[in-house]
C-alpha cells in the first residue's frame, strides 16, 4: 500500500490543508482523506481510522521520506500492527509512480469543481473518488 500527502492546499472552511493519498498496489484502490496538518499523529489517527479499520491492516507500507511517516510514532505503529515500512529512495520521489500521478489527478479534477476563492475543495473529495472508482481504468481493466 502507497501512502502519500498532497499539500499544502488552500485552507478550507474546515481548516484542512493536506490530503492524505493511501491507495492499494493490487486492486489500485484509493482513498483521499482531507487533514488539517501533516503531523505524524494525524496522519497515523487518519490511517487506522480510513483504512486499517475497513480493509484491514496492510502488509507492506510505502512513502516517501517525509518526517512525519519517519517518526518515532508511525514507527511504532507500524511495529504493533507487524506492518513492513518502505520508503522511496531520497530525492527520487517518481519511484512512487503511482500514487505520485494519482496525486496530480486529484489536483487536475478538484480544479473542475472547486469555487473561487479554493476554500472547499475538501467537500469535492468524496465526489471526485466516486467518479474515479466509477471509471475504467487501464490497469484493472475494469472499474474500482
Amino acid at each position: 500500500m502507497a501512502l502519500d500527502i498532497l499539500g499544502p492546499l488552500p485552507v478550507t472552511t474546515k481548516d484542512n490543508q493536506y490530503v492524505l493519498v493511501l491507495m492499494d498496489y493490487f486492486t489500485k484502490w484509493p482513498e483521499a482523506i482531507p487533514i488539517p496538518d501533516q503531523e505524524a499523529s494525524t496522519v497515523a489517527e487518519e490511517l487506522v481510522r480510513a483504512w486499517i479499520s475497513r480493509y484491514g491492516v496492510p502488509m507492506i507500507l510505502h512513502s516517501d521520506q517525509g518526517t512525519n511517516f519517519n517518526s518515532a510514532l508511525f514507527t511504532e505503529l507500524c511495529k504493533l500492527l507487524g506492518i513492513l515500512k518502505t520508503r522511496t529512495t531520497a530525492l527520487h520521489p517518481e519511484s512512487d509512480g503511482m500514487v505520485e500521478r494519482f496525486n496530480r489527478t486529484i489536483l487536475n479534477h478538484l480544479s473542475l469543481f472547486v469555487s473561487k476563492n479554493q476554500t472547499d475543495w475538501d467537500t469535492y473529495l468524496p465526489l471526485f473518488l466516486l467518479a474515479y472508482r466509477r471509471a475504467d481504468h487501464e490497469a484493472t481493466g475494469s472499474q474500482l
